[in-house]
């Protein structure tokens, strides 16, 4: 099972008001090496995402 294939069976609910996951994709882009200071090329890449729900929210604001 790929990484993408298990976001999206978490995806559906985690119930409870905890929150949902999901998958973004991000765009390619220029980036700097920070050691050499060499520019390079970031490739386009997919990751994971998490929105808390409103009870997780207010759990954290106590």
């Amino acid at each position: 099972m790929k990484k993408t294939e298990v976001v999206d069976a978490v995806a559906v609910k985690t119930g409870f008001g905890f929150g949902t996951f999901g998958v973004s994709k991000r765009k390619a882009r220029d980036g700097v090496n920070p050691a050499t200071g060499e520019k390079i090329k970031i490739a386009a890449t997919t990751v994971p995402k998490f929105k808390a729900g409103k009870s997780l929210k207010d759990a954290v604001k106590k």
